[in-house]
């Protein structure tokens, strides 16, 4: 899977909104990408991509 720029922005977003207007903390926030990495370097990082490959490729239609 290739992330692209888009999705990437996209999430950025999400947490942007997530921190300015709903109390998200740059600890919490440092804890889920600490999570988010250590995740990727388990044994469940491919099925996580062939998932948000899934939900991708189902709200694009291709």
């Amino acid at each position: 899977m290739t992330v692209s720029i888009p999705l990437v922005l996209l999430l950025g977003a999400v947490v942007f909104v997530a921190w300015r207007y709903l109390g998200l903390r740059l600890w919490q926030a440092m804890a889920c990408l600490l999570f988010g990495f250590l995740l990727a370097a388990t044994a469940l990082a491919p099925d996580i991509r062939r998932l948000v490959d899934a939900a991708l490729s189902w709200l694009t239609g291709s």
